[in-house]
């Protein structure tokens, strides 16, 4: 047995250990009409869905006119681009300060959005990728839907077990996230070396601080909505992403550049997030210090 044989259920485990107790957390804290109530703000949902299924898949065309990726890459790229909704937005925000009952309501609209979009546009960006929707949903409802509406039912029928039991889950998911961060890094780190002189790394960096940069100007003035609206424009659905792959782009290196995307969004959306929460902190302090005098 190799070690990437050990490490890869590893990480898979871990993935599951932080996606779950973080969407149990959110279900714990929220009710349903907290969720709603963002999806009424018409404009707001209008442009969340311009930036992700509009906008993001442009842009990649857009790096991809500049870069001259080869296939196996080009593919990579514009599979991040039209998967959205990823369950990890809400940690993110939640590191941010942002809007937590937004960016639970954005993941689930932009998650059913992609089950309905990514089947139609693929096979169009991309000749000969057959992209079925229950492949894509599956997975988002086992591991979104059902640990989000079990987390509710908990805060409806036992408040006090809703009270008590995120200080624990967040520790869980925290410690599985920096177990996943290092065994993908471990992992994929020939995956990285691979794509120097590519030009394929450089196109992902591009593709997330422009993807972060549209969330950002479409997401007002309001900071709390706006952090999630840039956090959740650069967060693709990597889960989406390495399923579609996996199943109709398994030869070439299609699988691992997304896997690599997958790790490099970690690494500059986790520190973003926590500088955008230090940075309202520091805002919400100044105010009410001003304030008291």
């Amino acid at each position: 047995m190799t070690l990437p044989d050990v490490l890869n259920p590893l990480s898979k485990i871990a993935g599951l250990l932080f996606i779950v107790p973080t969407l149990l957390v959110m279900g714990l804290s929220l009710t349903v009409a907290q969720i709603i109530q963002p999806l009424r703000n018409a404009r707001l949902v209008t442009l969340a869905l311009l930036a992700n299924f509009v906008l993001v898949p442009f842009l990649a065309y857009l790096i991809l006119r500049v870069i001259p990726l080869e296939q196996s890459l080009r593919i990579g790229l514009v599979v991040l681009a039209t998967a959205a909704g990823a369950p990890f937005l809400p940690k993110l925000v939640q590191d941010a300060k942002g809007d937590t009952a937004f960016s639970v309501a954005l993941t689930v609209l932009l998650m059913v959005v992609t089950i309905m979009v990514m089947p139609i546009v693929l096979p169009l960006l991309i000749p000969g990728a057959q992209v079925r929707a229950w492949d894509i949903a599956w997975p988002l409802i086992v591991l979104m839907l059902i640990p989000l509406s079990l987390g509710m039912l908990i805060k409806f029928r036992a408040p006090g077990a809703a009270t008590r039991w995120p200080p624990v889950l967040n520790r869980i998911s925290t410690i599985a996230l920096l177990v996943y961060v290092v065994i993908g890094l471990g992992l994929n780190i020939s995956n990285i070396r691979s794509l120097i002189g590519t030009g394929g790394i450089l196109a992902l960096l591009l593709f997330i601080i422009g993807t972060m940069l549209i969330g950002f100007l479409l997401g007002g003035r309001d900071p709390r909505m706006r952090s999630v609206m840039g956090l959740g424009t650069a967060q693709r659905n990597v889960a989406t992403a390495i399923l579609v792959t996996s199943q109709n782009f398994s030869t070439g290196n299609t699988v691992s550049y997304v896997l690599v995307g997958a790790i490099i969004l970690l690494i500059i959306l986790l520190p973003t997030a926590r500088l955008i929460g230090a940075r309202q902190v520091a805002a919400a302090k100044s105010q009410g210090t001003g304030s008291a005098d």
